[in-house]
Order: structure tokens, then C-alpha cells, then sequence
């Protein structure tokens, strides 16, 4: 093999290794760690004979302190790959497996010779690994979500060097990746953004809000072009990046504008200073040991396809149905073969036990969900003057992954509504007594078998009379009608209902609540509000732990089966024919500890003849629709069952008081009742009056 003559050769050659080394590094396809690490050492010695000077301070730094792992190694990489474009000149260079464009030398992140070009390069590299960009794409989200959830923290708290370092850290790793795949508009902004908080990591610069407003605005950029290049890889039409050369110039001018006020008060303020290895026993690195823990923690994690793990728990289920078919075979049970049942016994445990870790699989913090709004509210609150503070409690509170996703909207309504209408302003809050800076709390729990999340605030609370004159003046009240609150405060869930007085581009349409209680119907959940004048109102979202599976009380009515969510069951008993009146000739009521309660016939309901003619034959079963508890009249109590849900498919996805169906031990389809529905359209079609 020839060796390289010039100096345009060697740099060439340099580059090749770092490619071939980066790749190993992405793919994690080294088998021996210590191996790349010495060869990027090897890399580095040549490129600092070959005249790159940074690539000398790179070489004792590799001496020094190693790194510590993949990260590190990537973070090395991308360093010596922008020394290696220092010395790059404007015309462009053709080296094997790689072109480095013309219109890319002139890009702030190449060196400072050019810069101010545009950026003219195609949307993704035409030699782009789908497999590399999915796995940059996945990688980058997260870290976009880390960095967004610790530059609001550090709002709050401006001394956190542990939340400096982890948004350098991310804004880093998008970069280094970003280079590597060739995707520059992204790699600049990255870039830019670093050094903007290299200068605050230092003590050179004062951390302010117009700052952390310009980090958010270069998260946001990236974001963006992040989702254009999974569109594209997703088989849409390609597209250019934005430009990004007047949120450049902004961080420059940020930093340039900052850097003379910082020399003055950081001191002065005790707005750091801080250094990369300060006394909070942080290495190296700038990390403190915990960050080191959580670092150890998400190496053991492994990405995998939402599509794949719907298909494993869908799997699970059907296994379960067969495992339960099995175990009530009435061939196999009677079988006088005791190592049979036993076995079946075991098969019974196992599936059990794979039923529980798939479905754990779906379960994800519902903080995840909480964080994206601490941005929402930020953003929200300053746009309209207003000052307030996001309180969160219950983040760890586990939820479908599904129902998390479908709560994304209910929740941005909610939140919204919070700050529009609910907060007041500084001057009001003041002149009412209240502290200037209000309050929105986001708070999740379980209580009986359900998660609630309850979304608060602390302002001027729902006003009563002014809902209820504008539901009289649009016909949903009748003029002599009394409300109750309850009533009244539900009425801003009606399509188009608003009371606000002008029309804003947070809310006053009216599109907002309606959407709020039809996606949390959908989820098998309901939504209630408190509110108190002047002291604020809370939205209460009660919803199932999974839309998978249910406890259920399985039901016999005639020849049918019925599955009642267990969560909605109270008790159960048989009524004495004393207990039972009759209202007007029509509708049937039942006395339970002193209390009167509306009955439903479920045979009648669903048009199925029961076995039992009175009351006093049937078992009730006190249920609990919203606010008011009825009886469902049944047949036969079978037993409590844990049931995988099954779609019914378009035909029956509207069906009052059905939510869906499942297979039971013996072969057969029993529905799933939704006891809403089931009370509304039941009690003699008199159900929503009672």
C-alpha cells in the first residue's frame, strides 16, 4: 500500500480512519473498547503531526483523562473531525467514501474562514444508513427532552450546575451526531448553542431568561429538523432544512451583548462562577456521581420499536385467552391425571407472570407527559404578562403509554384554559391579596384501580353566573331551569361553549373543553371540575391504569355474558320484594340503606329475555355511573375475571353502553359494558334523568 504524499493525502487518509472509527463507535460494533481507544489515539498522533493543531491539545487530553465510554469516545471523535475542517479550504475535496461540498466548508461549525454562507446542502446524504438515522433521530429526541426539562429547571434555579452541564452535554452529542451524518443546518445551531453555555459553564457569561429563551428557540430549531429528517426517511418528499443563519447571528449577538454585563456582576449577583471540576465532586467531565449512576442505568437500556411491543403484548393476550381456554377444557379437567393438572397449574402461572412483565412493558412515567407542559406554561403565562409557577407531584405514577399519547391534547386544553382564564394578572393578584406569581399544579395518583391527574390552578376559579347567562342566551338552559354547580361548571364542555370576551390566539373559540371530555370518554375515563370563586378551579381526570386489560365481574343475563369494570362495581346483593317501588307506573327503584336508587334491567337494556321477571329473583349490582349510583338487574354473578380487551371493530365502536369485548375461559364473547352508557340509555329510557 502506497503511503500518502501530500499533505492534502495525508489529512485524507486521517479521515478515512476517523470515519471507519466513528462508525464502530455509532454502530457499537467494537468488540474491544481499549482497542478504539487506542486507535483514536493512534488518529489523533497523526492528525497532530500532520499539522492540526488542535489535535495536539486533543492528544494530551486523550492521555490524561480517557474516555470513559461510548459517549465520550463520540464526543472525542467529533472534536478531532472539527479540527481535521479547520484546515479545510474553500475549494472542495473528493476523498474515498466521502465529499466535503464547498457550500459546507463556509458553515459556522467548519471554521471561522467562511462563514455566513448558506446552507445549500441536499435534506439527508445520499449514502445515509436508514438504520444510523433512525437511531440519530431516536437518540436526539431524547436528549431534546432532557434539555428542554433542565433549561426550565434552571430558570428556576440559576445555581444548578448539574443541569448546566447535562443541556452542554446534550447540545454536544446532537452536534458531534449531526456532523457525522452530515446534516449541517442542525450540526451549526448545535453547535452555536454549545459554546453559548461552554462561556456560561466557565463563568464568562451570566445566565439570564433572554439566554435561556435563545437555548429553547435552538432546541426548538433542532426538533424541527429532526421531524423533517424522519419525514423523509419515512418515505416523504424531500425537503430542505430552515435557515438557520438569523438564529446564529441571534446566539453571537446574545453572547456578545451578555459577555460585558456578565464581567461586571457575575461576582457581583453569585451568578456562578463555576468550573468543569468544582467542589460538588463532579469529574472531569463536569458530571457529578449521580449523573454517573443515571449514565451506568441507560446503558442497560434497549430501544425497541412501539410497533413490535404492541404486536408482543397483543401476543401476550392471545396467549392468555388460549392458557384460559385450556384451564377450563371440560375434557382436560376431567382427565384423573394429577401431574396433568399440575402442569396446568404451572402453565397457568407462567402465562400469568409473562402477562404481567408485557404489560409493564407499556407502562411509562406519566412525568414524561408533565415535563412537555413546563414549557407550555412558561411560554403561555409570559405571553399574556401574567408570572406563574408549574407545581408537579405523583411524576412516577406509571400509565399506558397509549393513554399517555392521547392525553397529550386534554392536557394542553386544560393547561391553556389555566392560564388564559383562570390566572389573573400581577395587578389583580396583588390588589386581591394573592401573591403576583400564581400557580398551576399538575398532580397524578391511583385510587381504586384508577389514575387520576388532576390539573389546578389558583386564580379567579370558574364564574358561575356568567357560564350559565351564556348557556341561557345560546338555548342549552331553560329560562326557569335550576342548576346545581356541578351542572353549570359541566356546561364549558359543550361544543363551542366559551365565556370569553374577545377572541385570543391561546383561546375564546371554544374548541377547546368539548375536545377535553370526548378524548377522555374515548379512554374509558370522565373529567370533573371543582371551583371555588376566587380561589381557583381543578379539573379532575379519572382514566383506567391500561386500555389492555380489565377486572371485570363477569355476568349472566339469559344465555349472554356481561363484563362490568370491576373499578365501577360497589356491591352486590338480592333484594327484598319490600325494598322495591315502582315511581309513576314506569320507572323501578330499590331502597338500599335509606337511599332510593334507580334500577336497570340489563336484559331489557340489550334486548335479551332474562331468566328472572321480578326484582326480587335478580341479583343487583350497585354501580356507580359519574355522580349517581343505580342497580343493574342481572341473572347470575359468574365470578371475577382479568380479560383482554378486544376491539369491536367500526360497525360497533358506537354502541351505547358497550366499550369493547373479550374472549372468556370457555370460547365465548362477552361484552365489556360501559356503565355510563349503559344507564343513560337504561332505567326504562329514563336513565339520564334519574
Amino acid at each position: 500500500m502506497s503511503q500518502p504524499n501530500s499533505a492534502t493525502d495525508r489529512l485524507e487518509a486521517i479521515r478515512r480512519e476517523l470515519d471507519e472509527l466513528a462508525t464502530k463507535a455509532l454502530t457499537s460494533s467494537a468488540e474491544d473498547p481499549a482497542e478504539m481507544l487506542a486507535a483514536l489515539g493512534k488518529i489523533a498522533e497523526q492528525a497532530a503531526a500532520g499539522g492540526v493543531g488542535p489535535a495536539s491539545q486533543l492528544v494530551r487530553k486523550l492521555r490524561e483523562q480517557p474516555p470513559a465510554g461510548y459517549e465520550e469516545t463520540l464526543q472525542a471523535i467529533a472534536a478531532l473531525e472539527t479540527a481535521l475542517e479547520e484546515v479545510d479550504s474553500a475549494e472542495p475535496v473528493e476523498h474515498t467514501g466521502r465529499v466535503v461540498r464547498e457550500d459546507l466548508v463556509g458553515q459556522p461549525h467548519f471554521g471561522p474562514a467562511a462563514r455566513g454562507r448558506k446552507t445549500k446542502s441536499p435534506p439527508l446524504p445520499i449514502s445515509a444508513d436508514p438504520e444510523l438515522l433512525q437511531e440519530f433521530i431516536a437518540e436526539s429526541r431524547d436528549h431534546l427532552v432532557a434539555i428542554e426539562t433542565n433549561l426550565l429547571a434552571i430558570e428556576q434555579d440559576p445555581q444548578n450546575p448539574e443541569a448546566i452541564h447535562a443541556v452542554f452535554r446534550g447540545f454536544h452529542t446532537i452536534k458531534g451526531l449531526a456532523g457525522f451524518l452530515e446534516l449541517p443546518a442542525m450540526q451549526g445551531v448545535a453547535h452555536e448553542i454549545e459554546a453559548l453555555l461552554d462561556h456560561v459553564r466557565s463563568g464568562k457569561l451570566r445566565l439570564s431568561p433572554a439566554l435561556i429563551d435563545v437555548a429553547l428557540e435552538g432546541a426548538d430549531f433542532i426538533r424541527t429538523d429532526v421531524g423533517r429528517v424522519a419525514a423523509e426517511l419515512a418515505g416523504g418528499a424531500a425537503s430542505a432544512p430552515a435557515a438557520n443563519e438569523q438564529l446564529i447571528a441571534k446566539v453571537r449577538w446574545a453572547i456578545g451583548a451578555t459577555n460585558a454585563e456578565a464581567a461586571q456582576t457575575t461576582v457581583r449577583d453569585g451568578a456562578l462562577p463555576m468550573t468543569l471540576g468544582d467542589s460538588r465532586g463532579e469529574n472531569s467531565q463536569g458530571e457529578s456521581p449521580r449523573v454517573e449512576s443515571a449514565r451506568a442505568e441507560s446503558s442497560r437500556m434497549v430501544r425497541v420499536a412501539t410497533g413490535k411491543l404492541d404486536f408482543l403484548v397483543d401476543m401476550v393476550g392471545e396467549l392468555v385467552i388460549a392458557q384460559s381456554m385450556i384451564h377450563h377444557d371440560p375434557e382436560l379437567s376431567s382427565l384423573p391425571s394429577p401431574a396433568l393438572q399440575r402442569n396446568l397449574a404451572q402453565l397457568g402461572r407462567i402465562t400469568a407472570e409473562v402477562q404481567k412483565t408485557a404489560m409493564s412493558m407499556r407502562m411509562v412515567p406519566v412525568g414524561q407527559l408533565f415535563q412537555k407542559s413546563a414549557r407550555l406554561v412558561r411560554d403561555l403565562t409570559r405571553r399574556q404578562g401574567k408570572l406563574a409557577e408549574l407545581e408537579i407531584s405523583g411524576e412516577e405514577t406509571q400509565l399506558d403509554r397509549t393513554i399517555i399519547e392521547e392525553l397529550a391534547d386534554p392536557l394542553l386544553h386544560m393547561i391553556r384554559n389555566s392560564a388564559d382564564h383562570g390566572l389573573e394578572t400581577p395587578a389583580e393578584r396583588t390588589a386581591a391579596g394573592k401573591p403576583a406569581h400564581g400557580r398551576i399544579g399538575l398532580k397524578a395518583y391511583h385510587r381504586a384501580g384508577h389514575i387520576v391527574i388532576e390539573v389546578s390552578d389558583d386564580g379567579r376559579g370558574l364564574q358561575r353566573d356568567k357560564i350559565l347567562a351564556k348557556a341561557r342566551e345560546r338555548g342549552l338552559v331553560a329560562l326557569g331551569a335550576e342548576l346545581n354547580d356541578k351542572e353549570v361548571f359541566n356546561l364549558i364542555f359543550e361544543p363551542g361553549f366559551s365565556t370569553a370576551d374577545r377572541v385570543t390566539d391561546i383561546s375564546g373559540r371554544g374548541v377547546g373543553m368539548d375536545v377535553v371530555r370526548k378524548q377522555v370518554q374515548k379512554l374509558r375515563g370522565r373529567v370533573e371540575i371543582e371551583s371555588q370563586p376566587g380561589r381557583g378551579s381543578t379539573f379532575i381526570l379519572k382514566l383506567p391504569l391500561t386500555l389492555a386489560i380489565i377486572d371485570g365481574l363477569v355476568v349472566g343475563v339469559g344465555p349472554e355474558r356481561y363484563i362490568l369494570p370491576i373499578y365501577a362495581v360497589e356491591e352486590m346483593f338480592r333484594p327484598l320484594a319490600e325494598t322495591v317501588f315502582t315511581v309513576e307506573n314506569r320507572r323501578e327503584m330499590v331502597l338500599i340503606r335509606g337511599n332510593l336508587l334507580p334500577v336497570v334491567r340489563l336484559g331489557q337494556r340489550f334486548g335479551v329475555q332474562a331468566r328472572a321477571s321480578a326484582l326480587a329473583d335478580s341479583v343487583l349490582v350497585v354501580a356507580e355511573s359519574g355522580e349517581t349510583r343505580f342497580c343493574l338487574a342481572v341473572d347470575e354473578l359468574l365470578g371475577k375475571r382479568e380479560v383482554v380487551i378486544k376491539n369491536l371493530g367500526e360497525m360497533f365502536r358506537d354502541v351505547p353502553g358497550v366499550a369493547g369485548g373479550a374472549i372468556l375461559g370457555d370460547g365465548r364473547v362477552g361484552l365489556i359494558l360501559d356503565m355510563e352508557g349503559v344507564f343513560r340509555g337504561g332505567a326504562n329510557g329514563d336513565g339520564a334523568h334519574a
